[in-house]
């Protein structure tokens, strides 16, 4: 199993270089914004639009009672075969492309791939990861803002905070069939066992970066995939970068992309693949330079 860890292993994780040509914006270079939303997008043109409706809502009202807070929100539209990327345009001709981008994947990349492109095309001092299905009532930024801020003093600039939904799990359990509660506790066995032990739950898609904690864990990412969450939060435990993990309101939308019993196999063949691969050098942590 080493071995074909080893020799299935990309060597460099790949480089979305169409983002960094010309004019376009770049995470190695100085932050103008205060924050950076991204959003990774696949076929959802029926759930997309209440979550942009809540985010831009606060953070319109947000920058009026603060001007000088600045934002943007990227949605990347993941190789959709819906009218995605047409929903997402519409609120960028609302709000202005200032505020509002729309990135376009020819073909889907998974989850991962969706917000590394995004991640690497931001302008945020902070980037935050947010699902394209509003799960998480966006107001809670506030809750992972003050779990960053409880990180300080951030040892060169690098903190990451973490929304987590392990306070709902009884409730969730309670809803639950067997066979899905048996894969969830199977899976996180896996998580603490083979990758990441401090943190609860990795798979909320509500986490809050530092510009360079972000530079540096998503140069180095692999995955991309379900279990991206899980290889960047093994990669910032490897750099030393400090984690918080902060209680969040979560609510289960209907439309999920994710199918209970295949998903979980693919997490659970990559979870393995991420300890072998890093325990035999075919991925090895590079640190990463600002222009």
């Amino acid at each position: 199993i080493c071995a074909i860890a080893h020799v299935t292993a990309k060597t460099m994780p790949h480089e979305d270089t169409e983002c960094w040509k010309g004019s376009a914006p770049s995470i190695r270079d100085p932050a103008t914004r205060e924050l950076s939303v991204v959003v990774p997008s696949y076929n959802e043109e029926n759930r997309l639009p209440l979550m942009m409706d809540e985010a831009l809502d606060y953070l319109e009202k947000r920058q009026k009672q603060d001007p000088s807070f600045t934002y943007e929100v990227i949605v990347v539209n993941d190789g959709s075969k819906d009218q995605t990327a047409k929903v997402a345009k519409d609120y960028c001709k609302k709000y202005g492309s200032d505020k509002v981008r729309v990135i376009s994947l020819e073909k889907n990349r998974g989850k991962g791939g969706a917000v590394r492109t995004g991640v690497f095309s931001s302008r945020g001092k902070k980037i935050l990861m947010a699902d394209a299905d509003g799960a998480t009532k966006f107001a809670d930024i506030e809750k992972v803002e003050e779990g960053l801020k409880n990180l300080r003093p951030w040892p060169k600039e690098m903190a990451i905070s973490c929304g987590s939904r392990a306070h709902l799990e009884k409730d969730s359990i309670a809803k639950r069939s067997y066979f899905r509660t048996l894969l969830m506790y199977g899976f996180h066995f896996l998580v603490w066992f083979l990758c990441v032990k401090e943190i609860r739950d990795t798979q909320c898609g509500f986490k809050l970066l530092t510009r360079e904690a972000a530079l540096q864990t998503f140069s180095n990412l692999h995955i991309e995939r379900w279990a991206f969450d899980v290889e960047l939060l093994y990669i910032a435990q490897r750099l030393k970068i400090p984690i918080a993990e902060v209680a969040v309101n979560w609510t289960e939308i209907e439309g999920s992309k994710l199918v209970p019993f295949w998903s979980w196999l693919q997490m659970g063949r990559d979870l393995l693949f991420i300890r072998l691969r890093y325990m035999t050098g075919a991925w090895k942590l590079e640190a990463k330079k600002c222009n």
